[in-house]
């Protein structure tokens, strides 16, 4: 057993019995035996230079932030091409060496160290800007805080969060409160301002890539690279070398081991070994050419359809829910899937006990692909086979009215006290996009509303006042209560289009907030007096979100709302792009994507580079971008009928560039 195995061993014997005896009560070993593998461990480590982040030889100390610095990546981090054929791996190999490895599904985070120490830690982020989150960092299980090596070295890797914590992490809280998947556990974990919760959590860091290491010499090959990051401490994601002749073999080995792993993966990468071969190749916008991501086909499976519920939304719409017999897709359980519309609904002729075939759409989010005894059935009376629509709404039993938005029917519930109404809209405000305050759940609004603390949401900046009853509510103790009172502080600066979508204002998503905040240079008075003459000056507006904003803010009742809140906001500084390649151009986006993920992946990326994405060709639309060129859609008839450019993807990219 070599020195970095043996450090391994003790570290994993000591913390048992620390454990043992702090936490259990228990003794696994006297002090004498425990002073002996102590003294090893500190020996080896003095020898190696490595220390580890769970070495019980070091004083952890914790840090609580008020946030995460944001800093520039040193080398871009850019997405991998991908493909779902084996012959088109092989095809891309050639008649090089290659490394296959997973394609871990968790965080990625690049890691500095200087002298021997880890200095820095960032997340991915959009590729350019990432978090800085070294405090946490420097509690993951694994990650070695000193190294032999002394010179500069950058290094990229996974956060991960096992299956088996994250089922153990589960198991210990209420069920409203559980986690979806293992992935947006750690995605939580690895950017908490207290790095106590983040050890808690058993985070894992699998090093997929050397980026650099001074003047160190790697014989041209990446296998050492990896290699030689073991050595000095690491954990590496696990990998075979291949050619175009085992390659095949190789994946099948990877996929019959899959289910039986302790952490998610959502595919292979597959890249070049040599090292000055891949610098060869260069990059395109999107993606370096160097490596290539390998994803199997969506996992789909049959189940039985138990029943359809109906959810009641902020706007009042109120959209089918298919539940069915849990099943078990992508490492997690499924049992229910948005329908979405009626439309959808009667187009699948769902009844209670159909047999469907159910998938998970990029890997995340279920839907239902067909429904089989539809399709075994196809002479029984389609009027036998339809859902009976409600004739009330589910949460407040007021009248409901079927609409047609855009071609789809939509079912809307038309009480305009709705209590589904309010929790929703609360819901929204506190999300993410919007006013982004942690620790308000659903469940929280609802008991908070129930039990008067919140009436508009002014009130939310305004629940210090209900300290002592909010601490004695069950589950809801007095740190829960300071870390949501941090959240709601934190949340008072804010970027004004965040602040206008959290509003809820009917048809304006975030995209359209930053339109709208852009074209007035993000001044509130000045939108608030704003018409429908000068709104549909905006490029990609139109009436109907015109007409929407107007009469939002020419509503007295809004207008209270939004001086109450004004009271306790301030407004961040926005910070315009030097890179405004695409000003004044605006776009449309339809059919599937290749290079990027999805369409709106895409569209940050437009709007980032100074340019607009609307729904619609019109006019004023400048470039319509579609890979099929040839399709015979609306939007490619409408584009050619005004003359407006078709582009692919690859052309687009020649734009930016």
């Amino acid at each position: 057993m070599n020195n970095l195995d043996r450090m391994k061993e003790l570290i994993s014997i000591l913390n048992k019995a620390s454990k043992a005896y702090y936490q259990e009560n228990d003794e696994i070993m006297s002090n004498y035996e425990y002073d002996k593998l102590y003294d090893e461990l500190v020996e080896l480590e003095q020898e190696t230079g490595l220390t580890m982040s769970d070495s019980p030889t070091i004083k952890v100390g914790y840090t609580l932030l008020s946030s995460l610095p944001k800093e520039k990546h040193k080398r871009k981090m850019l997405s991998l091409d991908k493909t779902k054929e084996v012959f088109a791996l092989k095809e891309w190999l050639k008649d090089k060496e290659g490394i296959l490895s997973w394609k871990l599904d968790g965080l990625t985070i690049v890691l500095t160290y200087s002298n021997g120490q880890l200095v820095k830690a960032v997340t991915r982020g959009n590729g350019e800007v990432g978090e800085v989150i070294t405090n946490n960092a420097k509690v993951f299980k694994n990650i070695p805080l000193n190294i032999a090596y002394k010179g500069e070295m950058i290094i990229r890797g996974e956060a991960v969060i096992k299956y088996s914590d994250f089922k153990m992490i589960n198991d210990n809280i209420e069920d409203k409160d559980k986690y979806k998947n293992p992935r947006n556990l750690c995605s939580g974990t690895v950017r908490q301002l207290n790095n106590e919760i983040t050890a808690k959590r058993n985070v894992h860091f699998f090093a997929f890539q050397l980026v650099e290491a001074g003047n160190k010499e790697f014989g041209d090959s990446k296998v050492e690279q990896l290699k030689w990051l073991e050595s000095q401490g690491f954990d590496v994601v696990e990998y075979e070398i291949v050619n175009k002749d085992s390659i095949e073999d190789c994946i099948s080995k990877f996929e019959e081991t899959i289910i039986n792993n302790d952490f998610g993966s959502d595919g292979l990468v597959l890249t070049y070994d040599s090292i000055s071969y891949s610098n060869s190749l260069g990059q395109t916008s999107k993606f370096p050419r160097h490596s290539i991501a390998f994803k199997w086909s969506d996992e789909i499976k049959e189940t039985k359809l138990k029943e359809i519920e109906w959810s009641a939304s902020r706007t009042g719409a109120i959209n089918p829910i298919a539940i069915f017999e849990p099943i078990e897709l992508e490492g997690t359980t499924v049992k229910r899937a948005s329908l979405h519309n009626i439309s959808i609904l009667e187009n699948l002729e769902l009844i209670k006990g159909d047999t469907i075939e159910v998938y998970k759409a990029n890997m995340i989010i279920p839907q239902v692909a067909k429904n089989l005894t539809k399709i075994e059935n196809e002479n029984t009376i389609k009027e036998e086979r339809n859902v009976e629509i409600p004739k009330k709404c589910p949460v407040c039993e007021g009248e409901v009215e079927v609409r047609q938005v855009n071609d789809v029917k939509v079912l809307y519930c038309i009480n305009s006290d709705c209590q589904a109404k309010k929790i929703k809209s609360f819901t929204h405000f506190v999300g993410r996009d919007a006013m982004n305050i942690e620790g308000l759940s659903e469940s929280t609004l609802q008991k908070f509303i129930d039990n008067g603390y919140i009436k508009t949401y002014g009130d939310i900046y305004r629940i210090e006042s209900y300290e002592e009853e909010i601490t004695s509510l069950e589950g809801f103790g007095q740190k829960s209560y300071n870390n949501l009172i941090n959240s709601i502080e934190k949340s008072k600066n804010v970027l004004l289009p965040n602040f206008i979508y959290a509003l809820g204002i009917i048809n304006v998503g975030l995209s359209n907030a930053k339109l709208l905040c852009k074209y007035y240079n993000n001044n509130l008075e000045d939108i608030l007096l704003a018409t429908e003459e000068d709104l549909i000056e905006i490029e990609g507006y139109g009436s109907i979100i015109a007409k929407s904003i107007v009469s939002y803010f020419h509503n007295e009742d809004n207008i209270k709302i939004v001086e109450d809140l004004i009271k306790y906001i301030e407004f961040e500084s926005v910070e315009e792009s030097e890179d405004n390649v695409l000003e004044g151009k605006t776009f449309v986006i339809t059919g599937s994507l290749n290079i990027y993920s999805n369409r709106k992946e895409l569209k940050e990326l437009i709007e980032k580079l100074g340019g607009k994405v609307t729904g619609s060709v019109t006019s004023k639309t400048d470039y319509l971008i579609n890979n099929n060129k040839e399709s015979t859609s609306s939007k490619n008839k409408k584009a050619k009928e005004l003359e407006v450019p078709i582009i692919d993807e690859e052309i687009f990219q020649g734009l930016i560039s």
